[in-house]
């Protein structure tokens, strides 16, 4: 499928330095959102590294991502997830090792929302709490579940919706690239067609949206105008984190 893109990341109003990342290769329709944790552990450092990581993970297979592009056959579909899980699984263990050995960087890691867009079907990734949503016919539709403890609590029923909003647990993510040499990935296939429009963002953004309908405005624009706008939206609530937005659109078929 070919699209257009257009992704910005902001400071915010809050932070003194940004420790998202994000990377677009329209080419291999490869898109990844990551914020990293970690402060003076170098959570830039995790975020931009395992953004190129994966990348170049999925580079490596570059005949299979081509493949996924014209008419891609169920083993071609099981192929790439297995390789959407193992490039971030791998991303995790070597970000992992920079902290070990280097003192400095201990302990830093990061989240990741990772999309590969092939024809008729998309490869999301997921590890943390960013987010991937899908833009569709005026509706928006959360495609990834973030891996945080106030998410777990509600999943199991051990708080209620109202308990989650005033949560200070709220940004206490449960899984990251890094903390440990090894990690568990989500990994799910979403239809794609022709006008869709796709959103990875980090919760410097979504910390701001209610509910998945709130971002309909936003993804009606064209790219540029829908990722501008995200950074206006979460600086004018606040801006209380680093904020990216990363927004595709499949424009036609291959």
């Amino acid at each position: 499928m070919q699209t257009r893109h257009f992704g910005l990341t902001d400071v915010g109003l809050r932070r003194r330095h940004n420790e998202d990342a994000f990377l677009a290769d329209a080419d291999l329709g490869v898109f990844i959102v990551c914020d990293g944790v970690g402060g003076r552990a170098k959570g830039e450092v995790a975020s931009r590294e395992t953004a190129d990581l994966i990348w170049e993970w999925l580079k490596r297979e570059e005949s299979l991502i081509r493949a996924l592009q014209h008419q891609p056959t169920e083993v071609e579909i099981r192929h790439a997830i297995l390789t959407m899980r193992q490039a971030i699984q791998n991303a995790c263990y070597l970000v992992h090792g920079m902290g070990e050995i280097d003192p400095e960087r201990r302990g830093m890691s990061t989240t990741t929302s990772a999309l590969l867009v092939g024809h008729g079907v998309g490869i999301v990734g997921q590890v943390g709490d960013s987010r991937v949503y899908r833009h569709r016919g005026g509706q928006v539709e959360q495609i990834t579940e973030d891996h945080t403890l106030v998410n777990y609590q509600l999943k199991h029923g051990l708080i209620t919706p109202a308990e989650a909003e005033s949560s200070k647990s709220k940004h206490v993510i449960t899984r990251a690239v890094g903390h440990k040499d090894y990690v568990e990935v989500d990994v799910s296939t979403v239809p794609v067609e022709v006008g869709d429009k796709f959103l990875l963002c980090s919760d410097g953004l979504h910390g701001y949206v209610s509910e998945p309908e709130d971002l309909a405005y936003l993804l009606s624009l064209d790219v540029q105008a829908a990722a501008e706008e995200a950074i206006r939206f979460a600086n004018a609530h606040g801006g209380k984190d680093n904020i990216t937005a990363l927004v595709v659109e499949v424009t036609e078929a291959v």
